[in-house]
């Protein structure tokens, strides 16, 4: 990492996102210690707002591309896990920062890297030549991969996706690597290693928990469900399924891959967990005061009682941990296993 310093890839303008304190706008110009403390800091430095509609001094909207946080950079890269001479795609450019990484490593000749904004992919270019790297850079959708450099050795994703493109596989040597953060619906993410195994398959693990951009075609919205909503209650506390482990987790999201969530904590000690998918949604509210949690579902789906069934199952098995579980991808779709591929759970 200090061959191709990070700062030569941190426009004078962005916005600095730690991961637990309130993020903040670093400027060169105003402030040029401040800036490089930022720029040197183990945070994800946010570089475009809602694909570049809104300032960056706003910090508010959609975070659309990014300078990664080094230690998941390095993380990524050591799962990558390189030979000399292999070739790699890049999926998401951003400012350039990895692929000037791989190409420091590998060859600039060796790197191809795919980005779908115009203007993210420009800057990316001036930053690279100003590190003295020119790699392959390619306007285009990613989810595609670039079928002109096939076969790839390797596969370095830098952006979150929910279902793994098939075209990835494709365009990978058999006993290939794909390295990507596995981004589900429910919960956090987990950078993920896959091996192609020559048959259009590839079959790996989940490694640490990780948050990133989604892959612009897989980006989500909430729908509007409609509908009276029917009334139950529970004595799961939903808190423990949140909060149990990443294997619970990884166990909801292969097990219900279409359910979506979020959570509040009160001041009062209330806790309020909203689920939804496509065409149903779900409300959860714990209060200390009552031993029963209130439950109202609605939808052709009861989306709680789904999300019970699938923790339950997890404990049933012993709370399995997320290295425990691995991920299939085949031309059909892909499905999350416990120990074994061969032990599907969704």
């Amino acid at each position: 990492m200090r061959a191709v310093p990070r700062h030569l890839f941190i426009p004078d303008r962005a916005w600095c996102s730690p991961d637990d304190e309130p993020g903040y706008l670093i400027d060169r110009t105003a402030d040029p210690d401040g800036w490089m403390d930022a720029v040197y800091s183990n945070t994800a430095i946010v570089t475009q707002l809602d694909d570049g509609t809104t300032d960056l001094s706003a910090g508010s909207g959609d975070y659309t591309s990014s300078c990664s946080m080094p230690s998941i950079v390095a993380a990524g890269l050591d799962l990558l896990d390189p030979y000399d001479g292999d070739e790699v795609l890049e999926i998401g450019t951003g400012t350039g920062w990895t692929a000037g990484l791989l190409a420091h490593r590998l060859g600039d000749g060796n790197i191809t890297s795919v980005e779908i904004d115009q203007a993210v992919l420009a800057a990316a270019t001036l930053n690279l030549k100003n590190a003295g790297h020119l790699p392959r850079l390619v306007l285009g959708d990613g989810s595609a991969g670039w079928r002109d450099g096939k076969p790839y050795d390797r596969v370095h994703v830098t952006c979150g996706v929910d279902e793994v493109p098939h075209a990835w596989v494709e365009q990978t040597r058999p006993a290939g690597l794909i390295v990507f953060p596995w981004m589900p619906r429910w919960e956090a993410g987990h950078l993920t290693r896959l091996t192609v195994t020559g048959d259009g398959t590839a079959v790996g693990r989940f490694y640490r928990g990780c948050s990133f951009m989604m892959l612009r075609l897989q980006r989500r919205g909430v729908p509007e469900a409609a509908g009276d909503y029917r009334e139950s209650s529970t004595y799961l506390d939903p808190r423990r399924i949140v909060r149990s482990s990443v294997g619970a987790d990884v166990a909801v999201a292969g097990m219900i891959p279409d359910l979506n969530g979020r959570h509040a904590d009160e001041d009062n000690g209330e806790f309020h967990l909203w689920l939804w998918s496509e065409d149903s949604d779900a409300q959860v509210h714990y209060s200390p005061e009552y031993k029963r949690v209130a439950v109202l579902q609605r939808g052709p789906r009861d989306l709680w009682d789904e999300l019970e069934a699938a923790f339950l199952w997890w404990v049933s098995t012993g709370s399995p941990g997320r290295e425990r579980f691995g991920l299939t991808v085949t031309p059909e779709g892909q499905h999350v296993w416990l120990d074994s591929p061969a032990n599907v759970i969704g």
